[in-house]
């Protein structure tokens, strides 16, 4: 194999995954916010224990499906990469906060996992050539005019 077809491959595997993760937390999302007033209501009822005001949690609950669908669609467009991945990672850190202070630990446990898999393409995010960000990052390369 070639040193180009081995960078082709894993600037492929890095967009199915980008493109995998991003349909995965668009759906969380999207799924939500038709009933986001119940979600939100719900929320408020599981966290009614732990020391966090109910307006908090509201709110937060109220924001997250919108945040998820907001990353999820730009990742899968492959637009502000980075910024989302970011994003998702500090989503994540406030999803376990929670579970944690519920001691849901088998729901940390799959959160860990996206931790992993947001941090994995971070990581790799050199290999990202299947995206809008590459393609805007090219015509500004180009000295795109168009007159």
């Amino acid at each position: 194999m070639t040193r180009d077809a081995q960078e082709r491959d894993f600037a492929l595997a890095h967009a199915l995954a980008r493109i995998g993760l991003g349909i995965n937390i668009a759906i969380h999302g999207l799924a939500r916010i038709g009933v986001i007033s119940a979600f939100a209501e719900e929320t408020v009822k599981t966290f009614a224990h732990t020391f966090l005001p109910s307006s908090l949690v509201r709110a937060t609950a109220y924001g997250i499906p919108l945040v998820e669908s907001m990353i999820g669609l730009l990742l899968i467009a492959g637009l502000f990469l980075r910024p989302m991945l970011i994003l998702g990672l500090l989503l994540m850190f406030l999803l376990i906060f929670g579970m944690g202070l519920l001691q849901q630990w088998q729901i940390v446990g799959l959160q860990l996992f996206y931790v992993g898999f947001y941090a994995l393409l971070l990581a790799t995010a050199g290999w990202d050539y299947y995206s809008v960000d590459f393609w805007r990052k090219k015509q500004q390369t180009k000295g795109f005019n168009p007159v």
